[in-house]
């Protein structure tokens, strides 16, 4: 039998008893009949299934050790609770396993439900969380982003993009010019304001909920440049935006920072040149990650949405002739993935 199956034998005994104490400690019953059934995957090693019996309905995150490490969803979950930030309820935690049992913020995410009509508001709902997520004070025992790290996530486009995926390996001119793009893209994140990061904070990670959004997938939290979690909501993995409906976006998210003490960049130009850069720096490392996730764990469906942050970065490239290295570095990639063709 399968290790994956053996490992959903557990989870349903252990879950069996956390629900027998939940309806007690409740008063709502004995435990009605039920269903388990899988509610989402991610490109980790996490699972999530939604119980649903009666009127009643939980999610259940199985994180197996040692791949993933359910403390650290615990503790800033209890964090960003205190914020008012709709964050899920942990009812029932086993960390040594990595069963978590967690109240259920619903079904559709914004990714499911946002479109050119509603996008104004369900942004306006998570931008007020947003805020509320960076004015909490960092005092927390969290890591920042740091050189080393800013450093690791870049070198991954070259790892496993260019050299596991293309079968290319840098010469001289291009290892000059990703070192130049690489310092530049660094220095400008590290000269940021610095706020609480989720780091992933986009459409598939927030909830249609009441209130809302319900944010999920904080766990990899820092602290570190205050463009971050803005660019990434509206420079998606699985949805784009013109450009200019972007912009307008971020001045108003500018503005409401700004408002609430938040250390944004004074000048909205400022302000706007970061988040470019913020998000090229990201668009390189999920690049990397995605053509990681197809090799190593034989995940391929992640790379058809590579050609969306290529074209993220080449809008960029546009306006910001500071990264003309990095626009020759990327052509010279197409050139030779074209002759091989």
């Amino acid at each position: 039998m399968p290790d994956q199956d053996v490992r959903l034998q557990q989870l349903q005994v252990w879950l069996d008893e956390q629900l027998v104490k939940l309806f007690v400690a409740g008063g709502w019953g004995p435990v009605p009949p039920s269903s388990l059934t899988a509610a989402s995957s991610d490109a980790s090693f996490r699972r999530y299934f939604r119980w649903q019996g009666g009127n009643r309905s939980f999610i259940v995150m199985d994180a197996p050790p040692p791949q993933e490490n359910c403390k650290p969803f615990v503790d800033i979950a209890a964090l960003l609770a205190t914020s008012g930030i709709n964050v899920p309820n942990i009812h029932a935690q086993d960390l040594e396993r990595g069963f978590l049992l967690l109240n259920d913020l619903g079904n559709k995410t914004y990714l499911d439900v946002i479109d050119v009509q509603n996008a104004d508001a369900l942004f306006a709902d998570a931008i007020d969380a947003l805020l509320a997520f960076q004015q909490l004070p960092m005092d927390a025992p969290l890591p920042s982003y740091d050189v080393a790290l800013l450093r690791r996530e870049l070198e991954l486009f070259p790892e496993w993009y260019v050299g596991r995926q293309l079968g290319v390996t840098f010469n001289e001119a291009q290892k000059a010019l990703w070192q130049g793009a690489s310092n530049l893209l660094i220095d400008s994140a590290l000269a940021q304001p610095k706020v609480l990061v989720h780091r992933d904070f986009m459409p598939r990670n927030l909830m249609r909920s009441e209130p809302n959004p319900g944010v999920l997938d904080f766990q990899d939290a820092v602290y570190g440049p205050v463009t971050y979690d803005i660019t990434c909501l509206f420079k998606d993995a699985f949805l784009s935006w013109p450009l200019e409906r972007v912009d307008t976006w971020l001045l108003g998210y500018w503005n409401a920072a700004r408002a609430k003490g938040i250390p944004v960049q004074a000048d909205f130009q400022d302000f706007l040149r970061a988040s470019d850069l913020m998000g090229v720096q990201r668009h390189l490392k999920v690049i990397g990650i995605f053509a990681r996730i197809c090799h190593r764990d034989g995940k391929p469906r992640y790379l058809a949405d590579v050609p969306r942050f290529f074209a993220y970065i080449e809008a960029v490239l546009e306006r910001r002739p500071e990264l003309a290295g990095l626009g020759q570095l990327l052509a010279s990639l197409r050139a030779v993935t074209e002759a091989d063709a």
